[in-house]
């Protein structure tokens, strides 16, 4: 498991890109072979992939880092599958199927899980802090609760699929969906908010491999850039906004963490007053 260190925003003037994506951006986080983790310390979020091909399953086990006999001990977690062909996740000896974009949330206490694929299944995970166990519920985009916002003008018309909320599948702080763009269209989240009480991270994915998103992020009057590739994550914190434009059509998951579930608990950053 890598570790992430908190950060403040006093910090972010004096890095440059170098140090901008070794504190914020995650690279290679889908091996075939084993679940690889980032622990931040922003909330203590956990985020991890596999691309597991054919084969024995990949299990998920507990770094030394978490001090728990296994993963989801004290733990809740979002599973997506970003990749482009269906995958297994067994929690406990029960199977579940994800297609692509499909959310599984496992609940706090499950002991065994592994991820399984035959094609290019990729799962991202996402993992919480828990306090409480809630049931492990898997569900596909006509499932979640759609939200269409922006429009063709200004290039930011895009659907919200929000999965894990205080409205939607339940939990004790994970906050987690899928943001489609329409054809045309690339910023995402713009305007742009800050959430002091949650932590958010951005992963990327459906890009192909020429194409990149430029994702800004820091204070709305320090602003700063980190150009982003398919199946890659940033690390946002509740200080920190968080948007970004394509250079072609993507889609991405965005997950938090932190004091609530309530999904319009934001700051608005408008566009006038950012630098």
């Amino acid at each position: 498991m890598r570790t992430r260190h908190a950060t403040s925003p006093e910090q972010v003037p004096g890095f440059d890109t170098e140090a901008l994506r070794a504190h914020y951006l995650v690279e290679d986080l889908f091996p075939a072979d084993r679940v690889e983790t980032v622990y931040s310390h922003h909330d203590r979020l956990v985020i991890g992939g596999v691309s597991p091909g054919p084969g024995s399953p990949v299990r998920l086990d507990a770094p030394e880092t978490l001090k728990a006999d296994y993963f989801l001990q004290r733990r809740e977690a979002g599973v997506v599958n970003v990749g482009t062909a269906p995958g297994v996740v067994n929690v406990d000896g029960t199977e579940f199927e994800l297609v692509p974009k499909a959310v599984l949330y496992v609940g706090r206490g499950a002991r065994e899980v592994t991820f399984a694929g035959n094609g290019d299944a990729a799962f991202y995970l996402v993992s919480t802090p828990a306090h409480a166990s809630h049931p492990t519920t898997l569900a596909n985009l006509a499932d979640a609760t759609p939200v269409s916002l922006g429009e063709q003008r200004t290039s930011n018309e895009r659907t919200i699929y929000k999965f894990i909320h205080d409205e939607g599948i339940r939990s004790c702080q994970l906050v987690l969906g899928v943001t489609e763009l329409a054809d045309g269209s690339m910023w995402n989240t713009m305007p742009a908010h800050t959430h002091e009480r949650r932590t958010e991270v951005y992963l990327y994915f459906g890009l192909d491999p020429e194409h990149r998103v430029v994702h800004l992020m820091g204070e709305p009057t320090q602003t700063r850039n980190l150009v982003v590739a398919d199946r890659q994550a940033v690390i946002s914190p509740p200080w920190s906004i968080h948007c970004g434009f394509g250079t072609a059509s993507y889609a991405f998951v965005w997950a938090m963490g932190g004091e609530n579930t309530a999904y319009t608990d934001v700051v608005p950053a408008p566009i006038d007053t950012l630098r």
